[in-house]
């Protein structure tokens, strides 16, 4: 009966689509083009042979587990590999990676009529979830059509948890439909268990596993030359009123560091022009990346305004701010949770500060705190006072072993579906 009504809401929204739809691309949270793809519209062929397929909401599952489709990409049993998502900047970001054969669409809206579309025209192999993502509708289909259903570095937490068992029986139906969960911690191990997932099996959070780039390899020559001369602070995902928080960071700084450039990178790049106005009311000069100024002379605040290059900067990072970790706890729950996640500028040899609300990745902040490279910081005055400008490379080797031995144990399980061994 939930299912019905469920399904029946959803209907009801999308008489009103063609209105929400402009409304999202006038917001640049659509794209103008493919917003059809949600239709189950596709903007690509399928293609023959076997297609595996992963799905994550955002940037921050497609990112931690794009070094698992990388290692498929270059396998020759599968022909395509499919990744979808359901917000513009993955898709941006997911652009400017070179693959052989992996593709990506937006994932289509939560009802069977589309869902059902979506899957008789791409007809995966294997169907890999990632986290928190549930979809009652779609998962219904996808074991109807005995396709192996995988939730990969599954995510449940307490809040979400209690409200699945406000509809216990829906929810159990729909969890137990997954063939097998890999949770990423020890609570999300126990939320499954009561929520009827029968087949769960622990590997560790994928989220460990980084590039084989873990130093300066590969780095951008030109934005090292341009950076050379100067000492940085990086304030990175940043939300709203974080920007501010780096600014008054920087000023702090500045009394003591006079060749200092504070790198501002937002996760939302629709409030660059806000961000800007807010800054510069603090009298610093700010300019953006994309503006391809070569000097740096008397500049503040560098704003990343572009796409998928976090990395550049981490690679030259001595210490990393992550954001969505002092914004206020009322403001955090249409983000998704508090938190982003601090491995990749670690991996670079990073010093990684963050705010006190990193609820979405606590074990990994325990597993930095073991190794005595990141801080708790409330103020701008305790966070100018934790910036360091120094590389450290000595805990390096560590989070790589731990990443190499991830990723084996995820390519072991995960190839028992793929290769038909399960």
């Amino acid at each position: 009966m939930i299912f019905i009504i469920y399904q029946i809401l959803i209907s009801i929204v999308l008489i009103f689509s063609p209105i929400i739809i402009i409304y999202r691309i006038f917001k640049n949270k659509e794209d103008k083009l493919r917003f059809v793809e949600k239709f189950s519209f596709p903007s690509k062929n399928r293609g023959n042979g076997k297609l595996i397929w992963f799905h994550g909401a955002s940037v921050g599952e497609i990112m931690s587990v794009l070094p698992v489709i990388k290692k498929y990409d270059n396998d020759k049993s599968i022909s395509k590999i499919l990744i979808t998502s359901s917000t513009v900047s993955s898709s941006k970001v997911l652009k400017k990676i070179k693959f052989k054969k992996t593709i990506h669409q937006f994932f289509p809206i939560d009802h069977v009529f589309f869902s059902e579309k979506f899957l008789n025209y791409w007809k995966p192999n294997t169907a890999i979830f990632m986290e928190s993502e549930i979809w009652p509708a779609m998962f219904r289909l996808i074991k109807k059509q005995n396709i192996p259903l995988i939730l990969l570095n599954a995510r449940v937490t307490k809040k979400t948890f209690y409200r699945w068992l406000k509809i216990e029986k829906f929810s159990k139906s729909v969890f137990g439909l997954i063939d097998i969960a890999y949770p990423q911690n020890s609570e999300t191990n126990f939320f499954l268990k009561k929520l009827n997932v029968k087949n769960i099996k622990t590997i560790g959070n994928i989220k460990f596993i980084g590039d084989d780039d873990f130093k300066n390899k590969n780095i951008d020559k030109k934005l090292l030359l341009k950076f050379k001369k100067y000492k940085t602070f990086v304030a990175a995902s940043t939300h709203n009123s974080e920007e501010i928080y780096a600014a008054k960071t920087h000023i702090l700084l500045k009394k003591k560091i006079k060749n200092l450039v504070t790198i501002i990178i937002p996760r939302h790049m629709n409030r660059i022009e806000q961000i800007i106005s807010e800054i510069k009311d603090l009298n610093l000069n700010v300019i953006t990346h994309s503006s391809r100024n070569k000097k740096l002379k008397d500049v503040d605040i560098f704003i990343v305004d572009t796409f998928g290059e976090s990395k550049k900067f981490y690679k030259i990072a001595t210490t990393v701010f992550l954001g969505k970790s002092i914004i206020k706890k009322e403001d955090l729950a249409h983000l998704g949770g508090s938190g982003q996640n601090p491995l990749e500028p670690a991996r670079f040899g990073a010093k990684i500060l963050h705010g006190p609300n990193v609820d979405n990745f606590k074990e990994i902040y325990k597993y930095l705190y073991s190794l005595k490279i990141s801080s708790k910081v409330k103020t701008p005055q305790e966070c100018a006072s934790a910036t360091i400008f120094k590389k450290n490379y000595k805990k390096v080797k560590q989070m790589k072993n731990l990443s190499k031995n991830i990723l084996k144990n995820t390519l072991n399980e995960l190839n028992k579906s793929i290769h038909n061994e399960i």
